[in-house]
């Protein structure tokens, strides 16, 4: 199999964020060193393969996780943290779905948008995870086209039997419960959750370890071999295993052959102000996760010790901003001029892999060889969604992974050096097209 190592330099430690300064688990897994088996051996420790070595754990199998720098270290660990029922690509998802379910594909849609709330609520319940997990979320209009979406959503929840779980607010019931005059409107989603991703991450990889698994840091794969059996070639080791699992999402640069053009970066920019002390109460009391309508747009929450965490202006050329704080700080003033001049005291970016047709990819590169990416600035809920379909897929229960393994991706020629410019030059079509709604 043609395959190269994984993208970035090696052996790196966490980048600075607040998830890193406010870790609660300061667990070290060792570096592979010599031979090894495994029944799965998982490429990348994020969510996408942290989750399937639980589910596969769970179920028995002997699992390897290996990981180039730290469990979590990659979006997994600095993204904004929010758990909701939005599931990129849905539009295409019922268009290329249809074919194999059905009439059945409202119903299974609108099962993933929830099946990831559950796993992740009855994990950190059953192993003891603290993650600083909340409930509650406003979606937000800015301009009355949005409460228009917002309408339709409402009353498909209402329908689906959510009717004690989500409220439509008008300006003023915003106003109410956020100290912002930004807003026309608002859904408000009790089900929808927000949390501290790399403690989640950890708690998450500590489970799998009690199970068993074998978690490797530091350990750069190099190349894997084909085979009945294929082998895993590390940089200081090797793993035979029954099935190989690539879990590295954007991060990764194996199989380049099968998976070129599929999957790009995009860059989304993170700050967290200095502790606000008794103004968090009043910009936020209720302590709601929040997003907009907007393609491009803006998401804020408060931490646990009354930071505002805020991010946004996601940059799809594929590289980081110099100074996310002064990109992001006119926003946050926007929203709350309550905090102009605001210290702010984080600033980190996180690479979100992004599919053009907004489908997360799952797939075989070999009989034995699966892949598991792609999910577009959604993938706290949706990594955990694709670990359990992964896991019932290798214990032989294909049937969700074959709907999504069928959807057709579109893959850019020359991916590398043209996949970028052409998500810029989208994004700055839609917020084009955002302005003139």
């Amino acid at each position: 199999m043609q395959a190269s190592q994984l993208a970035g330099p090696p052996r790196q430690e966490r980048l600075p964020s607040y998830y890193h300064s406010s870790l609660n688990d300061t667990t070290t897994y060792p570096r592979l060193e010599g031979d090894s088996e495994a029944d799965v051996v998982i490429i990348g420790a994020g969510f996408t393969g942290i989750a399937s070595a639980v589910e596969l754990s769970e179920r028995g199998y002997r699992v390897a996780v290996v990981e180039a720098n730290r469990v979590g270290w990659g979006a997994s660990g600095r993204n904004g943290g929010q758990v909701t029922g939005s599931l990129s690509g849905d539009t295409a998802m019922r268009k290329q779905m249809r074919a194999s379910l059905g009439d059945e594909v409202d119903d299974f849609i609108w099962f993933l948008r929830w099946r990831g709330h559950d796993i992740i609520r009855q994990r950190i319940e059953k192993y003891g995870i603290d993650c600083d997990l909340r409930f509650g979320h406003l979606h937000t209009a800015m301009k009355p086209v949005h409460l228009q979406e917002l309408e339709e959503s409402y009353a498909e929840a209402q329908q689906r039997g959510m009717a004690d779980e989500v409220s439509l607010l008008d300006a003023q019931g915003v106003r109410e419960i956020l100290a912002t005059d930004l807003y026309c409107g608002a859904i408000r989603n009790n089900r929808n959750m927000h949390l501290h991703p790399l403690n989640l991450c950890m708690g998450e990889a500590r489970a799998a370890a009690s199970l068993g698994a074998q978690i490797y840091e530091h350990t750069r794969v190099e190349d894997i071999l084909p085979g009945d059996q294929p082998i895993v070639v590390t940089d200081a080791g090797r793993i035979r295993a029954r099935h190989v699992l690539l879990a590295g999402d954007v991060y990764h640069r194996l199989a380049r052959r099968q998976l070129s053009g599929m999957i790009f970066p995009a860059m989304g920019g993170i700050v967290t102000t200095e502790p606000l002390g008794d103004l968090a109460s009043t910009l936020n009391p209720e302590c709601l996760a929040v997003y907009d309508c907007r393609f491009v747009l803006d998401y804020y929450r408060m931490t646990a010790d009354g930071r505002l965490l805020f991010g946004g202006g996601c940059n799809y050329s594929g590289r980081d901003s110099r100074d996310i704080a002064a990109e992001l700080r006119p926003a946050i003033e926007t929203t709350f001029p309550q905090l102009k001049g605001v210290a702010i005291e984080h600033q980190w970016s996180c690479a979100m892999g992004i599919v053009v047709n907004r489908i997360p990819q799952l797939g075989q590169v070999s009989p034995n060889v699966w892949y598991c990416q792609g999910y577009s600035g959604h993938g706290v809920a949706s990594s955990h969604i694709m670990g359990e379909i992964m896991a019932d897929a290798i214990s032989g229960q294909l049937e969700k992974f074959d709907v999504f393994s069928r959807c057709s991706h579109v893959r850019v020629p020359m991916g590398d050096w043209l996949g970028n410019p052409m998500l810029a030059a989208g994004m700055w079509y839609y917020r084009l097209k955002e302005a003139l709604r």
